[in-house]
């Protein structure tokens, strides 16, 4: 990146590089190599990949939070910063472009779709969000059948949009909101705070992208057997909303909040993988992967990081079915061969020796036998 960005400022006969800092190791990397290789084009650097970075959100005793209540607390307490103008017009040189890819280009099946990119577009599914979905977003998010979430996780991991707008514009439609509305836009400010923790930890933590942030894990062993990463990633896996949430991955480059935490969650509590294998998968397949937020969640479900539900914490993919997917709606749209199948049995594991359907998989391990395991294999090491 950081030649062929010297090489663009040189075409162009640029003054300046202008970028927003990055907590992350690979966007340091090249912030550091554009510094040291720059010559006459001058690097100016900013802040707006959050709204509090590095060093802004520290303990009373100078020290990085690690637990994420507190550093709320914290962040809360601080200043924000308002959004500047919109700029009017902007000369830029003429540039020669390339076509836009195409779902094909992305190997990402018929049902996918690119989201209209550029910042206008960005805007208005901002404006939508605020208008149709803040309101309605705390007792929705949890629920992936449906249009639940805010859709902007992509507009903030590539800079369609600025944090302080989003959060300027949600304070602002918050304050007109009835009580219900504001604890709804709260619960959605907060999932922001998540971001900025997450790229706290690894801004001053980086070796949580090759370890366990909670060190007296490190060093652990993961047994489970690669055929089953395998058939995790294909949504084979015989537990439906699991396989439906990896099929919409594959097919979309998304997949929902709730949902990647289901997955993440069966990948190492029950098939007893190694979380950095889920992480590297997600990150090839996500449209809106975000280094800091990926691996915190996957440490998190994994019991390794910061803040992370404690090992003991094993999520029952059947009874997340029954509490978020009550009527099979998501299931039965990314798996349609369980389409007619009653949606009270597909919040339950079948009979021994039966499957659902003809063509679905049985269930790849019994859940109350994993977990058995999961639990002995964590007590075992520490």
């Amino acid at each position: 990146p950081a030649t062929t960005l010297l090489k663009l400022a040189e075409e162009t006969d640029a003054e300046a590089i202008t970028l927003n800092r990055d907590p992350d190791p690979h966007g340091r990397k090249v912030e550091e190599q554009l510094a040291a290789k720059a010559g006459r084009v001058e690097v100016l650097t900013f802040k707006d990949a959050c709204l509090h970075e590095r060093d802004e959100v520290l303990t009373a005793n100078q020290t990085p939070f690690r637990v994420f209540t507190p550093y709320s607390r914290a962040w809360n307490k601080l200043p924000k910063a308002t959004p500047h103008p919109k700029i009017k017009t902007l000369n830029s040189p003429k540039l020669p472009g390339e076509e836009l890819p195409t779902l094909a280009d992305w190997n990402l099946k018929p049902e996918g779709r690119i989201v209209a990119s550029g910042e206008k577009a960005a805007r208005e599914r901002l404006k939508h969000f605020l208008q149709h979905g803040l309101a309605r977003y705390g007792d929705h998010r949890n629920f992936p059948a449906g249009e639940s979430t805010s859709g902007l996780s992509q507009d903030l991991r590539f800079g369609l949009l600025s944090i302080r707008e989003v959060f300027a514009k949600t304070s602002e439609a918050a304050a007109s909101l009835p009580h219900a509305g504001r604890a709804s836009a709260e619960k959605f400010l907060s999932e922001l705070i998540w971001r900025e923790f997450y790229m706290n930890i690894l801004w001053h933590y980086p070796e949580v992208m090759e370890h366990e942030f909670n060190a007296k894990y490190r060093g652990m062993s993961w047994p489970g057997k690669l055929a089953d990463f395998e058939r995790w990633c294909q949504g084979e896996t015989g537990f439906p909303i699991v396989d439906a949430a990896m099929r919409q991955l594959n097919a979309t480059g998304t997949m929902h909040n709730r949902t990647r935490m289901i997955t993440a969650m069966f990948l190492t509590k029950d098939l007893h993988l190694d979380w950095r294998l889920g992480e590297s998968y997600f990150m090839q397949k996500l449209v809106d992967g975000e280094i800091a937020s990926n691996n915190g969640g996957w440490q998190w479900s994994a019991g390794t990081g910061a803040d992370a539900a404690p090992y003991f914490r094993i999520q029952n993919p059947w009874t997340q079915t029954l509490r978020y997917d009550p009527e099979g709606a998501y299931i039965k749209k990314w798996i349609p061969e369980l389409r007619d199948i009653p949606a009270k049995k597909l919040s339950e594991p079948p009979p021994p020796g039966l499957k659902l359907h003809p063509s679905y998989p049985s269930p790849i391990v019994d859940h109350s036998k994993a977990r058995d395991i999961t639990l002995q294999l964590f007590k075992d090491f520490i």
